[in-house]
Formats: C-alpha cells, sequence, structure tokens
C-alpha cells in the first residue's frame, strides 16, 4: 500500500513539474498566422515612439466585410493583443496632447475617416476587454485608398512623426509632435 501511495505521489508531483514547466515558456509569436511587428523611432520632438502589434493578412477576403475593420466596432488596429503605442515624452497627436507612458492603440474605421483611440490599459488581449471609460485619447485620422496594396497590415512611422496604418487599399494617418 505504502509503494502505491509513493507511486501516485511521484506520479502526480510529474505531471505537475511538466504542466508548470510548459507554462515558463514563452510563446514563439513569430509562429503566429499573424506575426508581431513593431516600429519606433525618435521623432523631432526627441520623443521615442514605439508601436508593437502583430500583422493580420488579407488573404483574399475583403476588410470590412470579412476582416475588421467593421465602421461602427472598436478594432484592435491589429491582430492578438491589443497594439501597444509608447511614448517616451509626451506629445501631440494631430494637435491633442497624449501625456509620456504606454497605451494600447484602438481604432474605428470610417470611410473617409477614422476615430483613433489611445486607452490608459495597454495589456489587454484584442478588443474583448476594451472599456471606453479607459480611453485617454480619441483623435480624427484622414482615411484614403493607398497608392500599393499591402498584404499584410503595416504600420510605418517617420522621424517627422507621421503614421501611416496600411492595410489592402486602406491608407490612414495621423502626425505625431
Amino acid at each position: 500500500m505504502k509503494k502505491l501511495v509513493a507511486l501516485f505521489s511521484m506520479a502526480a508531483l510529474l505531471v505537475t513539474t511538466t504542466a508548470c514547466s510548459a507554462q515558463d515558456k514563452a510563446e514563439d509569436k513569430s509562429k503566429r498566422p499573424s506575426p508581431p511587428a513593431k516600429v519606433s523611432e525618435t521623432i523631432a520632438s526627441g520623443a521615442v515612439v514605439t508601436i508593437d502589434y502583430s500583422q493580420p493578412s488579407v488573404k483574399g477576403r475583403t476588410i470590412g466585410k470579412d476582416l475588421e475593420p467593421k465602421g461602427t466596432e472598436v478594432w484592435r488596429t491589429g491582430a492578438n493583443e491589443a497594439t501597444v503605442f509608447e511614448t517616451s515624452k509626451a506629445v501631440t497627436i494631430n494637435g491633442q496632447t497624449l501625456p509620456a507612458g504606454k497605451y494600447s492603440l484602438f481604432s474605428i474605421a470610417g470611410q473617409d475617416e477614422w476615430t483613433i483611440i489611445f486607452n490608459k490599459t495597454w495589456n489587454q488581449w484584442g478588443a474583448s476587454d476594451y472599456k471606453q471609460a479607459d480611453d485617454v485619447l480619441r483623435v480624427k485620422a484622414k482615411a484614403a485608398k493607398a497608392n500599393t496594396f499591402a498584404e499584410k497590415f503595416t504600420i510605418t512611422l517617420s522621424k517627422e512623426g507621421t503614421v501611416n496604418l496600411l492595410w489592402g487599399d486602406h491608407q490612414v494617418g495621423f502626425l505625431i509632435k
């Protein structure tokens, strides 16, 4: 009987150790269907701006119909975890002040204009935990047809502070100063 109890105890310990070990291993995010990407730039004001996001692909689907964004819904502005926007100093986004810090970046797509949302809860999954009460700043951004088709969602950031969101034939831009 003692041997049986000892055997079950060892088996339970082995299962627990294996489960804990598996949880400690970080997921290789580059293997995801929507891999991670990051842009970082020191803009003219001296602020270091970093945008950490994931890149969904169009894959023959229609943006706004088969894929986000849908026009009235809050979108995570990427895939997987919410896109993270970080600035080392206070900046202005299209003329409105955003304090230094880390934010999740969401958007609401419109035909000619998008609403870009900076939310204080930066560490969240997608838009499922999004709370409008946590918005720090909302700005309007011009939407246009892109010059070239972007299969993967891409964010660009220039030294001048111009940010462009590119996906499919969509281009949305805003300015950081």
